[in-house]
């Protein structure tokens, strides 16, 4: 509930209390009034406005003009790019439930731009499709050494997270991500995975992870569905 002894701003307190009883099934379609939601707090109207401005934002809650509050079909998953995150830790922020499947785990040669940046002769693949509340909404393709592939392969790689796996079985620290995001067409391979139309496009992501020593670690490659994912970034203007 509403502390008002806390340091915590009143209207995220407030927005963290609604989406809760929204992920607890609560609300079937619709959230209280904004009346409603004044009284039952003792809280101002603003208070309440920018609680639910924020679940707008983040795609939980949708604004019908003259209707109300409507509790978003499909939740996007939000990913803020100012820190280098697992997928699996995004999706459970969100309060939704990660999973797995395994769809690829092998030696390649190529691609060759890719052995080029790892600075190897071979790679170890391995490629997941990415679900969230059981929607698919993202395959990862990871690329490592041939060394670093086949330790990371004796683990569970469809429940664990590949870099608590790195980071916790393998001793491997990660420090930094030079990352891209682009839109493409998505592949018929792909599109028939992630449920969407064949044709249709795609955010792609590619990331290459390096160590404490600059060393490249992972070259790292995602398709997600844009109606499933959200890239958010926080800047301040320069003066």
């Amino acid at each position: 509930m509403i502390d008002t002894n806390s340091p915590i701003p009143l209207h995220l307190q407030l927005k963290d209390v609604i989406a809760e009883e929204i992920k607890g099934g609560i609300y079937k379609e619709k959230i209280p009034s904004e009346r409603d939601l004044m009284d039952r707090f003792s809280v101002s109207r603003t208070t309440v406005r920018e609680a639910i401005s924020h679940l707008v934002q983040e795609g939980m809650l949708e604004k019908v003009h003259g209707k109300g509050t409507f509790i978003a079909q499909k939740t996007p998953v939000h990913e803020w790019l100012d820190s280098l995150n697992s997928l699996t830790h995004t999706v459970k922020k969100m309060g939704m439930v990660p999973d797995s499947k395994l769809l690829k785990n092998e030696i390649v040669k190529e691609p060759s731009h890719i052995t080029d940046l790892l600075q190897v002769d071979s790679l170890y693949t391995i490629e997941r499709l990415r679900t969230a509340d059981t929607i698919p909404f993202a395959i990862e393709r990871h690329f490592y050494s041939e060394e670093i592939g086949k330790q990371l392969a004796m683990y569970d790689l469809e429940r664990s997270t590949i870099y608590d796996l790195l980071e916790n079985n393998l001793g491997i620290e990660l420090v930094e991500a030079d990352q891209f995001i682009s839109c493409k067409e998505v592949s018929v391979e792909d599109a028939e995975k992630l449920e969407v139309p064949v044709g249709s496009s795609v955010l792609c992501v590619e990331r290459l992870i390096t160590d404490a020593n600059g060393e490249p670690i992972e070259y790292y490659t995602s398709n997600f569905r844009p109606d499933m994912y959200v890239f958010r970034i926080k800047t301040k203007r320069k003066k």
